[in-house]
């Protein structure tokens, strides 16, 4: 009777380990899609932000020698720097479900364990400079005058800048370039526009360093997965 009790017992435990076997396997194939996705995302911040540290570094370029400035180069470039480029990766509820348990690689579980901190770490610092973006750029633009240009430069079909590489939906309409732009000499003396470019470099560079250790993050999940899907 005992023994019998005992196979039925071992029995039960067997069948429960193969059911959470598979539906660890389930979880893994689904997170493999998900991290892909994470890592497409987070490359496309990272190409966006390289582009606007050019174009910053281009505009300080000018702003030391005014005779290299083009008006339609220059507008290129500060519209380039009204993007916001957030990390919004897709969420699961491994934690919230309790399957995070199911998990058999602990290398992997620490990963996904620390996944959320991490991506703290990369929006805080786009959090500042959406804050800069909207309470420092865009009235500075407005004041200088030169807000319609850079935003008409966004968001026409043939932007002359092809590193803007986030470029919003174009179903708007043209706002047309200004009638009466200010001179190359108001903007490029201005010492707040220097400051604004110069922080541009600075808060993007810090975002990244941020998201390069995001990304190798990413990549570490991919390689683990792949280890433990079952092909």
């Amino acid at each position: 009777m005992v023994i019998g009790i005992l196979i039925a017992f071992s029995i039960d435990n067997w069948n429960e380990a193969r059911k959470d076997r598979e539906k660890e396997q389930h979880i893994l194939i689904q997170l493999k899609k998900e991290y892909q996705s994470n890592l497409v995302q987070i490359e496309e911040k990272i190409s966006t932000r390289e582009a606007m540290i050019n174009a910053s570094h281009q505009v300080l370029n000018y702003i030391d020698d005014p005779a290299r400035v083009n008006r339609d180069s220059l507008m290129a470039r500060l519209a380039l720097l009204l993007n916001d480029p957030t990390f919004d990766p897709i969420v699961n509820d491994l934690f919230v479900s309790g399957n995070i348990r199911l998990i058999q690689n602990e290398e992997l579980k620490g990963l996904l364990t620390n996944w959320s901190s991490e991506v703290i770490a990369v929006q805080e610092v786009e959090k500042r400079w959406a804050k800069l973006v909207d309470e420092l750029i865009v009235p500075s633009y407005a004041e200088m005058g030169i807000a319609r240009d850079a935003l008409d430069v966004l968001y026409r079909s043939d932007n002359p800048a092809p590193f803007a590489l986030e470029k919003p939906e174009r179903s708007m309409r043209r706002l047309g370039m200004s009638s009466r732009p200010p001179g190359l000499d108001k903007i490029l003396t201005s010492g707040r526009f220097e400051g604004i470019v110069s922080v541009s470099i600075g808060l993007n560079n810090s975002a990244n360093l941020q998201s390069q250790v995001l990304k190798r993050r990413i990549v570490n999940i991919l390689r683990l997965i792949d280890q433990e899907i079952k092909t």
